[in-house]
């Protein structure tokens, strides 16, 4: 078994465990005024804006509630999650939403089919060597100009840096870090959030919002006759 597997099947199993709990617990921060909300809500406006937005994906749904939201915010979107029991959680929640089992680093959805992608905590459990595929398919699966929203744990000036998650291990990424290795895999940086810990919280709050480059450099070399500008 590879290390890629063990991790996923892990995560999975980690979050199988806990489903239930976790789905009942409150998500003030969505469904109240809230920098988190305020910022999802800013990743719809850059995708509706487009000329004929397509889906949106929500990749590690969890129970359902951020893909929720973004449905209520006019989006055409659907949730994967590697958790099973996840999975049946947020179909009984909002059954007319679709969602699906899957791994996000290899979906069975076609090349630029996506309009927006949103990673909501979902790539913390990652080992840092194990990231760079992941934002190789959201690319893959993103049109050219579609939007990449994360939200992560920042380390607040460290390295990346494992801490003891309450479901398995994870990962504070700085986020000067995240956004260099997103800008290797062809995003560009639209724009960034650091939130301070609210009561209860343990860590500052990282989001990035990111597009997806039209073009990427080396294609455009590869097509442009050498003595013509």
């Amino acid at each position: 078994m590879t290390e890629s597997s063990t991790y996923l099947d892990e995560t999975a199993n980690a979050y199988d465990s806990i489903a239930t709990v976790y789905a009942g617990m409150a998500r003030d921060d969505l469904e109240t005024p809230s920098l988190d909300r305020a910022w999802i809500a800013a990743f719809a406006d850059q995708v509706r804006a487009a000329d004929a937005p397509g889906p949106v994906a929500e990749l590690g749904c969890g129970p359902g509630p951020v893909t929720a939201l973004l449905r209520d915010l006019g989006l055409d979107a659907f949730g994967v999650d590697l958790s099973p029991t996840m999975i049946g959680l947020a179909r009984e929640a909002y059954p007319e939403i679709r969602f699906e089992v899957g791994s996000m680093d290899a979906l069975d959805v076609p090349d630029a089919a996506l309009s927006g992608i949103v990673s909501w905590y979902s790539v913390i459990h990652t080992p840092p060597r194990e990231l760079p595929p992941y934002f190789k398919e959201f690319r893959r699966l993103l049109a050219p100009g579609g939007h990449l929203l994360l939200a992560f744990f920042e380390s607040e000036g460290a390295p990346v840096t494992p801490f003891d998650h309450k479901v398995t291990t994870a990962y504070r990424w700085p986020v000067d870090g995240l956004a260099e290795l997103a800008a290797k895999s062809g995003f560009t940086e639209v724009g960034r959030m650091l939130r301070e810990p609210r009561e209860g919280e343990r860590f500052r709050r990282g989001h990035l919002l990111m597009r997806r480059e039209e073009e990427d450099q080396e294609g455009k070399k590869a097509g442009q006759c050498p003595h013509t500008r």
